[in-house]
């Protein structure tokens, strides 16, 4: 019997690990769930690191039932395959395969739990009964909490495509933000007149204060869009997103060049800041400092959680930058980083 199982599941590696939806052409009425039950709340709240798990619970077990789990991309309206099991035997996917697990607290939970949460995993994700005729599923969306920052490289603005302006998110500790990270970070307060890519390969500018340079006065506050640019050709700024540290960011106190402030954080077995570590710490540590430092990326800035007169004089809490000085210069201090 276990040798007839197990070959059947292993059926299942032959098929492909993705498959593609059709695009939605109406809103027919979702059909009554049979065997699946309806989550209570369809949204997991989580954060970087953290262990996560989206609930998927049958109300019975059919015969001959499978139960697959995938992540939906909406880019290509595709799937990509995690976890696929028979209730007995299982199989993992793709990329996530090393971090994912059923949960299995009884014999009718079917609950995805994901460990050490990284920034790529927020999005949609689909449990699917597969029962023949009777195929059914449930959505359910994973949000990283995190902060959304601008950025730019130190030759000035709109200097990337949309593929270096991904590379340069994750080379700050960050990815490229999504709309929906972008428009939560407007309604919070972020207003930023240069336009950025966020994930979907769309370029949008974030504003407050409505003002002539950014649109004219006569627009109302929102997401200003330029829509779909080309991912190669069209150069803007990128609109980064990170979650919570797993580590400690503190400042090292001098007069140090861009070389001797690596050094003085090597001293002291870290790291010199990455730009999205800083904000990081900056919105979930509360790291609020008045001095400038260097971080990674030549970029001198310094976190302000209380704003004061004498700490850049601005009203709003946020991290202040003096830009790209040259590396030579021994003004400023460092901000390092040790992870756990």
């Amino acid at each position: 019997m276990h040798r007839v199982l197990f070959a059947s599941l292993w059926l299942l590696a032959a098929s492909p690990t993705s498959s593609i939806f059709q695009k939605p052409t109406g809103s027919p009425a979702t059909p009554r769930l049979q065997y699946l039950l309806e989550p209570l709340h369809t949204a997991v709240h989580t954060q970087r690191g953290a262990t996560a798990t989206l609930p998927c619970v049958l109300r019975a077990l059919p015969r001959n039932y499978r139960v697959k789990w995938s992540k939906v991309e909406p880019a290509n309206y595709g799937e990509s395959v995690i976890i696929i099991t028979n209730g007995l035997y299982h199989k993992n996917y793709g990329p996530l395969s090393p971090r994912v697990r059923l949960r299995h607290s009884h014999r009718y939970d079917a609950s995805l739990t994901i460990t050490n949460v990284a920034l790529e995993d927020e999005g949609r994700y689909r449990c699917q009964l597969v029962n023949g005729l009777e195929d059914e599923s449930v959505s359910l969306t994973l949000h990283l909490e995190g902060v959304v920052f601008p950025y730019q490289p130190s030759n000035g603005r709109y200097r990337f495509n949309y593929h270096e302006a991904k590379r340069a998110c994750e080379q700050q500790d960050a990815r490229l933000a999504t709309y929906q990270q972008l428009y939560k970070a407007w309604m919070e307060g972020l207003d930023w007149c240069n336009a950025g890519w966020v994930l979907d390969g769309t370029v949008h500018y974030p504003i407050i204060n409505s003002r002539e340079p950014c649109g004219g006065r006569l627009l109302l506050p929102g997401i200003r869009s330029y829509g779909a640019k080309d991912k190669q050709r069209d150069r803007f700024d990128a609109f980064c997103f990170t979650s919570a540290l797993q580590g400690e960011v503190y400042f090292i106190r001098g007069h140090l060049s861009f070389k001797e402030a690596g050094q003085a954080c090597r001293n002291h077995g870290a790291t010199i800041a990455k730009v999205g570590q800083l904000y990081s710490a900056w919105k979930f540590l509360g790291l609020d400092r008045c001095d400038g430092g260097w971080l990674a990326d030549g970029s001198v800035r310094y976190p302000i959680t209380t704003p004061r007169q004498r700490c850049g004089g601005l009203p709003e809490p946020g991290v202040r930058s003096f830009g790209f000085p040259r590396k030579e210069l021994r003004t400023y201090g460092t901000y390092c980083f040790v992870g756990t």
